[in-house]
């Protein structure tokens, strides 16, 4: 519920002053949260109102939350997002719709605008038992079972008492739901021998590695729930920024590209 997006918010706000790297980074993200928080809080609050899944039904309903999202990212956001989100606050509210539309059908990483846009109504639409329309869905558990999306990040956290080193999570990238994912397992392309799995991490994101895939050249961050409990993986893993440098430099591809472009 709402809990969730102050977690975010205030894990964000905690890290930002002393982040090396990606302070700037982690101060627009505290920001956008806070304008997702409110897109979540509106669609919530409404009285005898449920996300229906079918975007363009639902559409008229998201737009009117539109104009303060894009007024955040103008003051907030770096200069290249301020001047987009200014230009997209002048332009026809039905390109913008087809934007929205478009992404919902074709979902990509590099599409800032949508993929932050939607992401709280795709989190109200799975927490309000709804299910997305139009949206292929693949079975593979390499996807989010719910929306269909890549995965942003995982997470390892002791699920019962007995466990020492944790069970693994993944987060959707387009709706912020999770699943259960094998341990030691590419998310990517689902490489299960360990001589082509990877893993870096430094002293200073001691909490946070790189996990490679030598088979298909992919990454993906994990952070580590049983290391520091109170970490955010989203946030941790935008302050974890220099990692994805020594990814990138080793030839490695993110499956996700998150919310800050990295």
């Amino acid at each position: 519920m709402s809990g969730w997006w102050e977690k975010q918010i205030n894990r964000a706000d905690q890290l930002a002053p002393n982040a090396n790297g990606s302070k700037e980074l982690l101060t627009f993200y505290a920001q956008l949260l806070r304008a997702q928080r409110d897109i979540y809080d509106q669609l919530r609050g409404r009285k005898d109102w449920l996300p229906s899944g079918d975007l363009e039904k639902d559409m008229p309903i998201l737009t009117l939350m539109l104009p303060d999202f894009l007024n955040t990212v103008e003051a907030h956001g770096p200069a290249s997002l301020a001047a987009e989100a200014h230009e997209l606050s002048e332009t026809n509210s039905d390109v913008v719709k087809e934007r929205l539309i478009s992404y919902w059908d074709h979902p990509s990483d590099i599409q800032f605008f949508e993929k932050a846009f939607l992401q709280p109504y795709l989190r109200w639409l799975a927490e309000s038992d709804g299910k997305p329309k139009g949206r292929e869905i693949l079975a593979s558990e390499r996807y989010c079972p719910f929306c269909g999306g890549n995965p942003q990040v995982s997470f390892l956290q002791n699920k019962e008492t007995t466990a020492e080193s944790g069970n693994r999570d993944l987060i959707c990238a387009t709706c912020l739901s999770s699943w259960e994912f094998r341990r030691v397992v590419c998310a990517n392309c689902g490489e299960e021998r360990p001589a082509k799995l990877g893993y870096f991490h430094s002293p200073e994101f001691d909490h946070v590695r790189i996990e490679a895939c030598d088979t298909c050249k992919h990454y993906i961050k994990g952070v580590d729930l049983t290391r520091v409990g109170f970490a955010a993986p989203l946030v941790d893993e935008i302050s974890a920024a220099p990692l994805d440098l020594w990814a990138r430099e080793h030839g490695y591809t993110k499956i996700e590209l998150n919310l800050v472009g990295i």
